[in-house]
């Protein structure tokens, strides 16, 4: 579904954000991009909807480069959640959610319909006239995935969207992002730099470290059989706090 071969950021003469990154997400996964603050991960990210231009090297989704798609069509196809979220304020709730589809053409019924079903799925059926403003934190990133899949993309890409907020709301959200992952049959890829989150969410994980790949794997495989001394550090922090909860309700 999504091919990085060879992918390279340079933004200075001398410094790349991404070097050399080669990786293939598969139909139907739930992928994190995990990495500390300047690893490149939200650099990574943001090339596969062109929101930044690639310096070497190719993305591919289904097969095609995403160099051959205008970038503003390539966007529409491809869901897109932030951690601010980026709502419009003075427009409702609906009409937020609505702005892909009326951009595409869609008629007044099919987007209605579309709105209604996406506040749904994100558990919010209520919503549709309020303004961003008279929303929790929690809530309104739950709108954001929900403007994010309204034209019916297969493809969401999310990055840090549940960094700003409290270990509840944040687990909550994981868990709605879980099921509508698989509800929808969606291609997610999450850029997080919490570990935890990463492991219990994705189905493989990408680690990064000053722009390069370090290891793809399951959280079974990086746990058992880490490939670079940095991944061993991460996953033996991860064991470190297991064994901490487990001693607390022991």
């Amino acid at each position: 579904m999504i091919t990085f071969a060879g992918v390279g950021k340079r933004y200075q003469p001398d410094t790349w954000a991404v070097h050399d990154v080669s990786f293939e997400i598969a139909a139907g996964e739930l992928v994190a991009v995990l990495g500390e603050s300047g690893s490149g991960k939200t650099t990574l990210l943001k090339m596969v909807n062109r929101l930044v231009e690639p310096t070497r090297g190719t993305i591919l989704v289904d097969g095609k480069s995403v160099r051959e798609t205008d970038p503003v069509e390539l966007r529409r196809t491809i869901g897109y959640v932030i951690q601010q979220v980026g709502l419009l304020p003075h427009l409702t709730i609906g009409a937020n959610v609505a702005m892909v589809p009326k951009l595409l053409g869609w008629d007044e019924a099919k987007t209605s319909a579309r709105v209604e079903e996406l506040l749904a799925l994100v558990g919010l059926p209520e919503m549709s006239q309020r303004y961003p403003d008279q929303l929790s934190g929690g809530q309104r990133q739950r709108i954001g995935v929900a403007r994010a899949l309204a034209a019916k993309s297969k493809i969401m890409l999310l990055d840090e969207p549940f960094g700003g907020l409290d270990p509840i709301t944040r687990v909550a959200l994981q868990t709605a992002l879980k099921k509508i992952h698989e509800e929808l049959a969606l291609t997610t890829v999450i850029v997080t730099h919490d570990l935890v989150e990463a492991l219990t969410l994705a189905d493989r994980i990408a680690i990064v470290f000053r722009g390069a790949l370090k290891q793809f794997g399951t959280p079974s495989e990086l746990l058992k059989h880490p490939a670079d001394p940095y991944v061993e550090e991460l996953m033996g922090m991860a064991r470190q706090q297991a064994e901490r909860l487990a001693s607390m309700s022991a």
